[in-house]
């Protein structure tokens, strides 16, 4: 057996138990915890709501069982078990232009991927969100959503798609720096096209009409330095009595969006001060970061991957037979399907960093409205969302890009009372 074999089957392995793992430790810490509200929240949620939100979160993660088992058999078979040396062999007696049969072989191994994903999203709409109450989309409404995603998927990624495999075909041993440069290019295409073509055809966006809440936000705004294309009101409710709040775009672009269901519940000050939280994203620079952070991490992969391409070992190691001329669309392939099994114990990282930036954004909103009202408005939004108060603090840290709902109300405890002694 080949060594990368070798190493991928151990990597694959751990990863597999791990997850296994991790969503058995959930299910554990909070069903030990079910029983009790949090000291913290009891004068604010009742026992029922906190049992719905143990329960809701629990048939979640027993969903992922199948859905990591089967992951990870689905991934074997295509590489140890040669599937997708069967599909590019079927696909090249179709398209021998490597361009062209790059293209319907990653598409086709998508196409896959996602017809295996629909029965769980289907199980998870019409089963778990149906049973606590959260759903209100009808099963037309979502094969039309699929049907929709499907399209603009293939509108936008085609292009991109051809694009990449041209450039690592075309451009030489500096092809990565090309492709990068084209990724890049393609976020930022995404970033302004999104607010006004793209998500628009999912959900219907109408200006804010409350004068008084109009009038109260656009205070903050010119407060915070912060200008918008405008206050908009998205029809969330169509699909899910979810809340939320957040902003898209970005220069002329940016536009802020409610989700019905959220104004429907919180009072204009906790509104205030959740977007107040929002703009502090913006105001410490952190949707900034991010981009630049993934691009970062972007134009690493890429250049792993031109290392990778030109290593038989690479391809052997997975089940895959090359040739003189590696196929560049195979070492694309291969590479983000098992990129996630040598990386998913970094996983934590990432949590780390993004928890910060809410640390800092909850600080930011405390300045510029209410501590008291962020703690009311976060509360509402656990007892609606049924966001359990008692995560298991390692599946937490895996998973989760916001501290805790404990951890976090503390932080602004902390602030009230740190500010009141000043």
């Amino acid at each position: 057996m080949h060594i990368f074999t070798i190493v991928f089957i151990l990597a694959l392995t751990l990863t597999t138990l791990v997850q296994l793992w991790l969503a058995t430790r959930h299910i554990r810490h909070i069903t030990a915890n079910r029983d009790q509200v949090p000291a913290a929240f009891a004068s604010q949620i009742e026992l029922s709501a906190h049992q719905k939100a143990a329960d809701y979160t629990c048939a979640k993660v027993r969903l992922s069982y199948p859905g990591i088992l089967l992951n990870t058999g689905l991934l074997l078979v295509l590489t140890l078990g040669g599937g997708l040396e069967l599909l590019s062999d079927f696909w090249y007696s179709w398209f021998s232009d490597p361009l062209w049969h790059g293209m319907v072989l990653i598409f086709s191994v998508l196409a896959l991927l996602s017809i295996v994903a629909i029965p769980f999203n289907y199980y998870r709409t019409f089963v778990i969100e149906q049973q606590y109450g959260f759903n209100k989309m009808t099963r037309a409404m979502f094969f039309t959503d699929l049907v929709k995603q499907t399209v603009v998927v293939a509108l936008l990624g085609a292009p991109l798609l051809l694009s990449v495999l041209w450039l690592m075909e075309k451009t030489g041993d500096n092809w990565w720096l090309y492709t990068w440069l084209t990724w890049i290019g393609f976020n930022l295409f995404l970033l302004a096209v999104y607010p006004n073509w793209i998500a628009p055809l999912f959900n219907k966006f109408s200006p804010l009409e409350n004068d008084l809440l109009k009038a109260r936000i656009e205070n903050l705004l010119r407060k915070c330095g912060f200008e918008s294309s405008g206050l908009f009101v998205m029809d969330g409710s169509r699909r899910s009595s979810h809340g939320n709040a957040y902003f898209t775009g970005f220069g002329k672009t940016k536009r802020i969006v409610f989700f019905d269901t959220l104004l429907n519940r919180l009072e204009a000050a906790e509104i205030e001060a959740v977007l107040a939280h929002e703009l502090g994203h913006f105001k410490r620079h952190h949707v900034i970061k991010r981009i630049a952070l993934s691009f970062v991490v972007s134009l690493l992969f890429l250049w792993v991957l031109g290392y990778l391409m030109q290593q038989p070992w690479f391809y052997n190691g997975l089940g895959v037979q090359v040739a003189d001329v590696p196929s560049t669309a195979m070492a694309l392939l291969l590479f983000f399907l098992v990129m996630p099994v040598f990386t998913f114990l970094l996983q934590p990282l990432s949590s780390i960093y993004s928890r910060k930036h809410e640390f800092e954004a909850d600080e930011y909103a405390a300045q510029q409205s209410s501590a008291a009202d962020m703690i009311q408005a976060l509360v509402k939004m656990y007892q609606d969302n049924a966001a359990t108060l008692t995560p298991d603090p390692l599946h937490s840290a895996f998973y989760d890009s916001h501290p805790p709902a404990a951890i976090r109300v503390a932080h602004l405890k902390k602030i009230i009372t740190t500010g009141a002694a000043a």
